[in-house]
């Protein structure tokens, strides 16, 4: 039941919980592939692995191109010879109200939220069936559990991953694991894609009163990483005791 030697790929990996789960996994002995939209920002995330003794690799890469995650899984398998878990993480939040007609918003979210899930998972599956093995985690959010105002749009793109998971995870037959991971309030730059300024504002304070370190996300994703090979963890939820 361990981390070391597994070869881990995580979109969204330069910042909040993308960043802390590549440095945990790292730290623990796994290679990880690394990808994001900003170069310079995931560059320093692999230079602080790699000054620690870690092993790690990365590619810019923007989730609503289909390319461009093929590109990072065919990384995983060039670098280190196979990939074993995709963490599929990149994601979005400009909620808003419906009335305030923020459609732009609500295209951005489906299209990296849920069109670049669904990307990552064509890029990996045809590796994973080549191996007869391979993890696919997803991360989702409580959002999905509780449907508040504002995160109409958002909420739904989670709970279509959500949806996507479950239906994966049984047609995945014995040798391919599917986790989808339900992150609570998580002291990340969540709200810096959010466009409406007021909504942005409470955001702020919300995280800043009550979100927990993505470490705890972090250590979820190796908790399902490192079950033996027959042991599939389905759903996990991690949210602060202090969120409703």
């Amino acid at each position: 039941m361990s981390v070391e030697g597994k070869v881990v790929a995580i979109t969204g990996a330069s910042s909040g919980i993308g960043r802390a789960t590549a440095k945990l996994l790292a730290e623990r002995g796994a290679v990880v592939v690394l990808g994001a939209r900003r170069e310079e920002e995931l560059a320093a995330v692999v230079g602080e692995i790699t000054a620690a003794g870690g092993k790690a690799v990365h590619r810019v890469t923007d989730v609503r191109h289909r390319g461009d995650l093929e590109a990072l899984v065919n990384l995983a398998v060039e670098h280190a010879g196979r990939l074993d878990v995709l963490v599929n993480n990149a994601g979005i939040g400009p909620i808003s109200r419906f009335d305030a007609l923020r459609v732009d918003d609500w295209d951005a979210m489906i299209d990296v939220n849920l069109r670049g899930t669904l990307y990552g998972v064509a890029a990996a599956l045809p590796v994973f069936q080549r191996q007869t093995s391979g993890h696919i985690i997803n991360i989702v959010s409580t959002a999905g559990i509780k449907i508040v105002p504002t995160m109409g749009v958002y909420a739904a793109t989670k709970n279509a991953v959500r949806t996507i998971t479950e239906a994966l995870r049984q047609e995945a037959g014995p040798h391919l694991r599917v986790t989808e991971i339900s992150p609570g309030m998580i002291s990340t730059n969540f709200a810096d894609s959010m466009t409406d300024l007021a909504v942005k504002e409470a955001m702020s304070k919300r995280i800043g009163d009550v979100a927990i370190s993505p470490d705890a996300i972090a250590r979820g994703v190796a908790y399902a990483i490192e079950q033996p090979a027959d042991v599939d963890v389905g759903s996990i939820v991690i949210r602060p005791t202090a969120q409703d």
